[in-house]
């Protein structure tokens, strides 16, 4: 599949077609390796954790507080008791 080098800015990018990412595993915004390997460029998805970012969403929806119980009457014994 045949691409061109076009500049952004005083970069330079190459397009990816969607069925390559799609080949790949990613999507827009993820996180890539770029290295040259013989010559060539490799790009190379990064796996991100599972759970990356979620205990920093945590502590704001803690300091917004809305952080309560969606469900109350599914809560747990070890929940907060929230009188609605």
């Amino acid at each position: 599949m045949l691409s061109a080098i076009k500049k952004f800015g005083n970069s330079a990018g190459v397009i990816i077609p969607k069925p390559l990412l799609s080949e790949l595993g990613a999507q827009a915004g993820d996180d890539v390796d770029l290295r040259v390997e013989n010559g060539r460029i490799v790009i190379e998805r990064v796996a991100r954790p599972v759970r990356k970012g979620w205990a920093a969403d945590a502590q704001r929806l803690a300091a917004e507080r809305d952080d309560g119980l969606v469900w109350p009457e599914f809560g747990n014994d070890e929940d907060e008791t929230i009188a609605w």
